[in-house]
């Protein structure tokens, strides 16, 4: 590749690097190490782990020889575009971000990492256009669960939260449960793989009021399940339809509130086969499972997007 961005993402619990040349993007990001049985880390621990790795994700691309002249460099430097959005572990990117950036004489562009969450989805879905238009996007993550209607915002684009739960996010469930299963954090995968066992079809009523549900109630009936032996493949499963299901009926008030807009969907828990299975039945767009988890391919493309259009470094 010649020309291109490198986009740096440094999440809670993956270090990630990329590359975008305005056509062509690849993104190498490794999980950090958590302890068995933990359910997460401190930020302490996490922005350490960052500092060791995300050199390495960049000798990576560069032995791949996937890094050429670079015009820009980009990293996300908040949770999210609102004021007082902030975690320490994103101070790793920014700043190494913006060191390569003076080193080269090039500009630095920051983002938030939700921003980078919806770059991705859009164009690795081959719906890049969405950046242009409004929408309606769904962020499922470890510690998201927001439904966002979205507009196009100069080379970016600015996200208004319009639902989503009220107390524990769908990724917390999640890992909740697998871990309360024996698997290791974080578990979505590994209970995904566990629901595809059980045909089981029941899921808990959950009671949503003008976009905002909560799932706290969810998990004190899965723990009760669990404690009356209800077998691990059906608890995951109940997991997921509980989710899909509500999931599905908060986007239908969405539509009919905002109008019938393209629903976009990403973070780790939008690889889920169930919820796929679900919100792809109704026209949602996902992007792939590798592009669903943390990574910093849309930092990238965000990052070759300002360039273009001239908008002005951070």
């Amino acid at each position: 590749m010649a020309g291109m961005c490198l986009g740096f993402d440094t999440s809670n619990y993956t270090t990630s690097a990329a590359v975008f040349d305005g056509q062509e993007g690849e993104n190498r990001g490794k999980l950090l190490t958590v302890a068995e049985g933990s359910l997460g880390l401190r930020q302490s621990e996490a922005l350490f782990q960052h500092t060791k790795r995300l050199h390495l994700m960049v000798e990576q691309l560069r032995t791949e020889g996937l890094i050429g002249q670079i015009q820009a460099v980009g990293a996300s430097t908040q949770p999210r575009e609102v004021e007082g959005s902030y975690m320490p572990c994103f101070l790793v990117g920014e700043g190494q971000g913006r060191s390569l950036a003076a080193a080269l004489g090039v500009p630095f562009f920051p983002c938030s990492h939700q921003q980078g969450h919806i770059a991705a989805a859009a164009w690795s879905a081959g719906r890049a256009d969405l950046m242009d238009r409004p929408h309606l996007a769904w962020h499922l993550s470890g510690g998201t669960t927001e439904l966002l209607y979205v507009r196009p915002m100069g080379h970016t684009v600015q996200a208004e939260v319009i639902g989503g739960t009220q107390d524990i996010s769908a990724g917390q469930l999640v890992d909740r449960v697998g871990v309360a299963l024996g698997l290791d954090f974080p578990a979505g995968r590994a209970l995904d793989q566990l629901s595809q066992q059980s045909d089981a079809t029941d899921c808990f009523p959950v009671k949503t009021q003008q976009g905002q549900f909560s799932l706290s109630g969810m998990e004190n009936k899965i723990k009760g399940m669990m404690e009356r032996g209800t077998p691990p493949q059906d608890v995951a499963r109940y997991t997921f339809e509980t989710l899909a299901r509500v999931l599905s009926r908060t986007t239908a008030w969405a539509k009919e509130t905002y109008g019938n807009l393209p629903v976009l969907c990403s973070g780790g828990v939008a690889s889920n086969t169930l919820i796929r299975t679900q919100l792809g039945g109704e026209g949602a767009v996902f992007a792939p499972p590798k592009y669903s988890t943390d990574n910093a391919l849309g930092v990238a493309i965000l990052t070759h997007r300002a360039m273009e259009r001239g908008a002005q470094h951070g």
